[in-house]
């Protein structure tokens, strides 16, 4: 039987969507999914210091060529090439940062002066707990990456670049950047 005579075959593939058709959704959602991992991290005392965001690709275009000014300037080494490679072939990012605020601890003094009253006088020292818990919660977004079989990489030259452009905002001031990619294979291995 001719079933393409009465256009069954036609309307059928109109209602078919492949992997590749919808890779940059499915990239999209698996961000969204790592962004909520992060943001439902513990914190140091519950209180949450973090940015989260996620670059659309021509966002990801705009770091990737402020990657390479960063080199051609001398003030990166010459692996952001290479890493604005990777960002480029990417299908999503995820930025997770943090604001330098102290935790107010009694006898802490992990950030190496003291009291956090001490800290405060000096505003470009990282918080102990403000850096652990970045750690944490990009361990959790990356975490999920991994649930969901999306292959990634924690990138601090996309990082230094984000923060160089201060697209998260004067107030974050440590930054991790994780690039997506959902190919047959992974993108952020075997590299030059």
């Amino acid at each position: 039987m001719n079933l393409d005579r009465y256009g069954i075959i036609d309307r059928m593939k109109t209602m078919m969507h492949t992997e590749e058709d919808l890779r940059t959704e499915l990239a999209d959602r698996a961000a969204e999914d790592m962004m909520t991992a992060a943001r439902t991290a513990p914190k140091a005392k519950g209180k949450d210091n973090l940015s989260i965001a996620r670059v659309d690709y021509e966002g990801r275009m705009q770091i990737a060529r402020h990657m390479r000014s960063m080199v051609e300037e001398n003030r990166a080494a010459s692996f952001f090439l290479r890493d604005a490679a990777n960002l480029e072939e990417s299908d999503a990012l995820v930025l997770i940062g943090t604001r330098i605020k102290p935790m107010r601890l009694t006898g802490c003094g992990l950030c190496g002066l003291g009291t956090c009253e001490n800290k405060e006088r000096y505003d470009h020292v990282p918080c102990a707990f403000n850096t652990g818990d970045l750690g944490i919660a990009t361990g959790s977004a990356v975490s999920r990456a991994a649930d969901l079989r999306v292959d990634n990489r924690v990138m601090f030259s996309v990082a230094m670049a984000v923060l160089d452009l201060g697209l998260m905002g004067p107030d974050i001031r440590i930054i991790n950047a994780i690039p997506l990619s959902i190919k047959g294979k992974n993108i952020f291995m075997d590299r030059k």
